[in-house]
């Protein structure tokens, strides 16, 4: 049956395990590369989905020549990140093999993902209005950087999207130069959203037996996950602006200094207040007229860090957490990667899962440590089949079925 992997609330995922996947029989062309396209497809591989990800010959998703850092056998790990439970073919779309090879796989695909420059896939031949023309089911995915009007020759690069898109204008300290996340963040989001788009159109091709075309920019998911800041703008034209880890609308929702490491607040009800100032040894803040309420204590900010810094300088933050955390105040250190990887553990959620070697075309594969999917399904978990795999490792099983003779169909 696999390896299984269970924590509280009914989160599941299975190594190598047997058994459906909710989204079992469903196969996906995957001709994206990078991130979005990727991470998005990932997700849908890890519930079932039989993706095959196509690669250009001898360089394969750009990803592959990221590094440092690699795997023990040179592997770039951003690579390695969002690319898991798919079987890679290479074909060469310079030719008109390789691009009658791809038109055989989208037709015997249900969904087929891309995020070339707007216009490629159509110079190619590969198209949604070409494709849909002979496989009215398909349902056809793009990612774009600005979408496919006006904005379609700009390059859609993470960096720049979090810079044009308003993200690092509200990062980064008050006083210091704006700064992007620390992950490439929008194409993520954008990968979310990509997934969500493909699901609900499969669930109208259930219905009606008719495909679609989903499209997603990067820039429109960036604009849709500022939330409340970008509701500020479009409901009361407020333009936000920096300010560091503070919330503009909570207090204290920020880090603070400690005796040694910074401690972030997340206090977000009088209740959590009037608990936060008991422990930090001065209950009058919960009755000064200044930190009253959450409107009070975001209009004097300032003042009120002011005396919390004071205040929890006196110890650690991980004793800070323990005892507000014990009392119902969120609280907790700001912890390094690996730091956070042990908590996850100390809450008995996998964090990480190995995915052992799976041969493929006569190689040997290899093993893979992985991110465990964050989605959990009682009855159809995530399943880890598959390590990401090596360049064109599955191309003879794909164009040639599993005994890597031609098959005269596709000849």
């Amino acid at each position: 049956m696999g390896t299984q992997y269970n924590a509280p609330d009914g989160w599941a995922g299975v190594v190598d395990g047997a058994g459906r996947g909710a989204l079992e029989g469903v196969r996906i062309a995957d001709f994206s590369r990078v991130l979005a396209g990727p991470y998005a497809t990932m997700l849908l591989a890890d519930l079932g989905a039989d993706v095959v990800k196509v690669e250009r010959p001898g360089i394969g998703d750009d990803t592959r020549a990221w590094h440092p850092p690699a795997d023990h056998d040179g592997t770039s790990t951003y690579f390695l990140s969002v690319n898991r439970n798919k079987r890679s073919v290479v074909l060469d779309l310079t030719t008109e093999a390789g691009l009658e090879q791809a038109r055989s796989l989208a037709a015997e695909s249900d969904v087929l993902v891309e995020n070339f420059r707007p216009g490629t896939m159509e110079r190619l031949g590969l198209g949604h209005q070409e494709l849909r023309a002979r496989h009215p089911e398909l349902i056809y995915c793009s990612i774009s950087g600005f979408g496919s009007g006006a904005g379609a020759a700009i390059p859609g690069y993470d960096l720049l999207v979090q810079a044009v898109g308003g993200l690092m204008s509200v990062t980064g300290d008050v006083h210091g130069e704006p700064v992007k996340a620390g992950v490439a963040l929008v194409d993520v989001i954008t990968g979310l959203h990509a997934s969500l788009g493909i699901l609900a159109a499969l669930r109208h091709r259930d219905a009606t037996g008719e495909g679609q075309l989903v499209e997603v920019n990067l820039l429109g998911s960036l604009l849709s996950a500022m939330v409340n800041q970008a509701s500020a703008f479009a409901v009361a034209g407020v333009v936000p602006g920096r300010m560091g880890n503070a919330h503009p609308s909570i207090a204290p929702y920020e880090t603070f200094p400690t005796a040694d490491r910074p401690l972030a607040l997340a206090v977000g009800t009088d209740r959590q207040f009037a608990a936060l100032a008991e422990l930090v040894g001065d209950p009058g803040l919960a009755l000064d007229d200044r930190f009253r309420t959450n409107a009070d204590r975001v209009a004097h900010r300032a003042e009120l860090r002011d005396i919390l810094v004071k205040r929890l300088s006196a110890a650690g933050a991980d004793h800070w957490s323990d005892v507000l955390l014990a009392a119902g105040v969120p609280a907790g250190p700001v912890n390094s990667l690996d730091d956070a990887f042990a908590f996850a553990r100390q809450l008995g959620l996998p964090g990480i899962v190995d995915i052992p070697a799976v041969p493929a075309d006569g190689e040997e594969g290899r093993p893979s440590r992985q991110v465990a999917h964050p989605i959990a399904l009682s009855q159809t978990p995530a399943r880890y089949r598959l390590p990401p795999p090596r360049l064109g490792q599955h191309t003879a099983e794909i164009l040639h079925g599993p005994s890597g003779e031609p098959d005269p169909a596709s000849a």
